[in-house]
C-alpha cells in the first residue's frame, strides 16, 4: 500500500464519518452509531464506493488502536474514586443492583443463544455496560445535571468503570482460551497484579506523576500523557492483560494528579478523532449478510435491557425515596451502549470467537443509541412505563409523573 494510498484512506474515513455524523447529530443521535454507519456504508463489505479496502485496513489497525487506548484513557481519567466512597452505602448497593441485573441477564441471553461459553461472557459484558460518553452527554443536554437523581446516575456510572476495570482483566485470560486451570488462573494473578499496582499508583502516587509531567508547555505534557497512555497499553498487552485496561488503569493514574485537569482538556481532541476512527473501522467489519441471521437475538436483547434498566431505575429511585419520574429518567438516562460493548465485540472477533458476535453486537449498539437517547430525553411522557404503586413514598410527597 502506497503512502498516497494510506493517507487517502484515513482522510476518507474521517471526513465520511465526520459528515454522516453532523447530518445524524442535526436529530438528535449520538455519534457512536453513525460513525460505525458511515464505516460499514464505505467499507469493503458494501457495494458501492469504498474508501478503505481490505489492503488498507490493515495499515488502518493501529490508529484504530490508538481510538481504542484514547477512549478507554479518558474514561479512567473521568473515574472518581472520592466520588465513589461519598455516595456512600446506597449508592454502592444501586450501582450493585443495576449490574446484577443486566450482567445477570446478559449471561441468561447469551447462554440461551447457544454460541459457546466465552461467548456468553461477552456478551454479558456487552448488554450489561452503559456508555459513560452518552450518558453524560444526554445530561448535559438535557439540562438535568442539577436533578437530585443525576448525581445517582453518574455515581452508577463510576461503578460500571470499577467492574469494567475488573470484567477486562479477568475476561482476557478466558478469550485467549488457556488449556488448563494453571495458567488461567496465573493469567488472571497477572492481570490482578498489573491492576494493583496502579491503583496503587492512582491512590496515592499523584505527587510522583505530578512531578514527573509538570510542565507549563501543553505540548511536552500531550507528548509525555501520549506516551504513557500507549506505554501502559502496551506491556498491559504484554501481561496478557487487554491494552484498554492498561490504558483504562493509566487514566486513573493521571485523574489523581494535579496536571489532571489540563490532562483532561487537552486529550479531548485525540479522543474524539481517533475514536471515530475506531468506531469506523468497527461498522467497517459489519457484514450485512450475517446481520440478518441475528435479528431476533438483538431484537431480544433490546427488549430484556429496557426491562433490565426500567427496574433498576426503580430500585434505585426508591432506595433513594425518589419519585417515578426520577426512577423513569435512572432507567431511560443508562440505556444506551456504547464504546464498552464495542470493545468487547472488537476483542472477540480478534479471539476468533463466533463471528455473529460483530454483527450482533453492532445491531444492539445501534438500535439502543437510538431508542435510548430519544427515550430519555421524553421520560416525562414515558412514567407510565413504572407503576405509581412502586414509589409510595413519593406519592405521598407529590409525584412528579
Amino acid at each position: 500500500m502506497t503512502t498516497g494510498h494510506a493517507l487517502l484512506a484515513v482522510g476518507g474515513a474521517f471526513l465520511a464519518a465526520g459528515l454522516i455524523a453532523r447530518a445524524g447529530v442535526r436529530i438528535g443521535l449520538p455519534t457512536i452509531p453513525l460513525f460505525m454507519l458511515a464505516g460499514f456504508l464505505f467499507g469493503p463489505n458494501t457495494p458501492g464506493l469504498s474508501l478503505v479496502d481490505s489492503e488498507s485496513e490493515t495499515g488502518m489497525s493501529m490508529l484504530a488502536s490508538l481510538g481504542l487506548v484514547f477512549l478507554l484513557f479518558y474514561l479512567g481519567l473521568e473515574f472518581s474514586l472520592d466520588d465513589l466512597i461519598s455516595g456512600g452505602r446506597k449508592l454502592v448497593l444501586a450501582g450493585v443492583g443495576y449490574l446484577v441485573l443486566n450482567i445477570g441477564g446478559g449471561l441468561a441471553l447469551g447462554f440461551a443463544l447457544g454460541w459457546g461459553t466465552r461467548e456468553a461472557l461477552v456478551i454479558a459484558g456487552a448488554v450489561g455496560i452503559s456508555s459513560s460518553a452518552i450518558v453524560t452527554k444526554l445530561l448535559v443536554e438535557a439540562g438535568r445535571m442539577g436533578n437530585r437523581e443525576s448525581r445517582l446516575i453518574l455515581g452508577i456510572i463510576v461503578i460500571e468503570d470499577v467492574f469494567l476495570a475488573l470484567y477486562l482483566a479477568l475476561l482476557q485470560p478466558v478469550l485467549d482460551g488457556a488449556d488448563s486451570l494453571g495458567p488461567a488462573l496465573l493469567d488472571i494473578a497477572k492481570a490482578f497484579a498489573f491492576l494493583l499496582v496502579l491503583a496503587a499508583l492512582a491512590r496515592w502516587g499523584g505527587a510522583l506523576v505530578s512531578k514527573l509531567l509538570a510542565s507549563a508547555d501543553d505540548e511536552l505534557l500531550t507528548v509525555c500523557f501520549v506516551g504513557l497512555a500507549v506505554l501502559g497499553a502496551a506491556v498491559a498487552e504484554e501481561l496478557g492483560v487487554s491494552d484498554a485496561i492498561g490504558a483504562f488503569m493509566v487514566g486513573m493514574v493521571l485523574g489523581g494528579s494535579r496536571v489532571a485537569p489540563r490532562v483532561h482538556k487537552l486529550v479531548l481532541p485525540l479522543r474524539d478523532a481517533f475514536g471515530a476512527l475506531f468506531f469506523f473501522i468497527f461498522g467497517m467489519s459489519i457484514d450485512p449478510g450475517a446481520v440478518g441471521t441475528v435479528v431476533l437475538p438483538v431484537l431480544v436483547a433490546v427488549l430484556l435491557t429496557i426491562v433490565l434498566n426500567l427496574a433498576a431505575g426503580a430500585a434505585a429511585a426508591r432506595l433513594h425515596s425518589y419519585d417515578r419520574l426520577a426512577g423513569v429518567n435512572i432507567g431511560l438516562t443508562v440505556l444506551t451502549r456504547g464504546e464498552f460493548s464495542l470493545v468487547l465485540a472488537a476483542l472477540a472477533s480478534t479471539a476468533g470467537l463466533d463471528e455473529r458476535i460483530v454483527p450482533f453486537v453492532a445491531g444492539y449498539v445501534l438500535l439502543l443509541a437510538i431508542i435510548g437517547p430519544l427515550a430519555a430525553l421524553r421520560s416525562d411522557r414515558l412514567t407510565w412505563l413504572l407503576p405509581a404503586r412502586l414509589f409510595p413514598a413519593a406519592r405521598a410527597t407529590g409525584d412528579r409523573g
